[in-house]
């Protein structure tokens, strides 16, 4: 740590503390079970003191199962709060379009078709746009709106701040604005110098792990690509666990 921010480097997790941070899901139910599965026997042969399971956004489009991410993601909170999921901004624009068919041609364009799809519902299947809407509403349980309602935009831990999409550079992390939390890039991605604390997010596909001294982003294109990226931290200890495509 230095008065100007810390590093990747130096970075460490609280003590005693073990966290697992995962990319965008985007729809892979099977993606997320197994690393779920890899992070569960870790736990187990590990026994760390504590620990945070924490999901960096947009669990839904794409994919072919978003239905599936928000039951496994809602099961998983509800036995151990010690998993916890972040908003992303294609959840954000689910929940927008299900009160609000204004949103329609955004959550189209977003890989919205195959969400409603995991829900039994053909959004082009029907008469017209509204009939589509009405179907899809009826569709969605209300806890999974809930759950989108109650998505907090950030969590930060030890020399860690977690979001989807990045931060503002210089603005205090407490005064994050949620839009930049969850949609912004240039500004965040030219930014060189260090943060008062390292920036896990996702939002931005890459082909590997983007590893830099002042923010890690862990989205590889699991609904494409098939590999979901989760990173580790425990000390100053990071490492990588990736789901191997099929």
């Amino acid at each position: 740590m230095t008065s100007e921010g810390v590093s990747f480097a130096e970075a460490s997790a609280p003590d005693g503390m073990r966290l697992y941070a995962i990319g965008d899901v985007h729809g892979r139910a099977d993606l997320l079970k197994r690393i779920h599965d890899r992070i569960d026997r870790e736990l187990a042969r590990d026994n760390p003191a504590d620990w945070r399971v924490i999901h960096l956004g947009d669990y839904v489009d794409r994919g072919s199962d978003s239905c599936g991410v928000l039951d496994f993601l809602l099961a998983r909170m509800a036995a151990d709060k010690r998993h916890m999921a972040l908003m992303g901004n294609h959840d954000e624009r689910f929940a927008m379009f299900l009160r609000d068919i204004s949103e329609w041609a955004n959550f189209m364009n977003f890989g919205g078709r195959e969400t409603a799809q995991s829900y039994g519902v053909d959004l082009l299947g029907h008469p017209d746009e509204a009939a589509a809407h009405l179907a899809f509403q009826a569709a969605v349980p209300d806890s999974h709106l809930a759950f989108l309602d109650a998505l907090p935009y950030s969590a930060d831990f030890g020399d860690f701040f977690f979001c989807h999409a990045g931060i503002r550079p210089g603005v205090p992390l407490a005064e994050q604005k949620p839009e930049d939390l969850v949609w912004i890039r240039k500004e965040f991605h030219r930014h060189e110098a260090l943060h008062p604390k390292v920036i896990v997010h996702g939002h931005t596909p890459v082909g590997a792990p983007d590893i830099l001294a002042n923010r890690v982003n862990l989205d590889t294109l699991a609904y494409d690509s098939g590999i979901l990226t989760a990173m580790v931290f425990e000390g100053r200890e990071k490492r990588l666990i990736q789901t191997e495509p099929f």
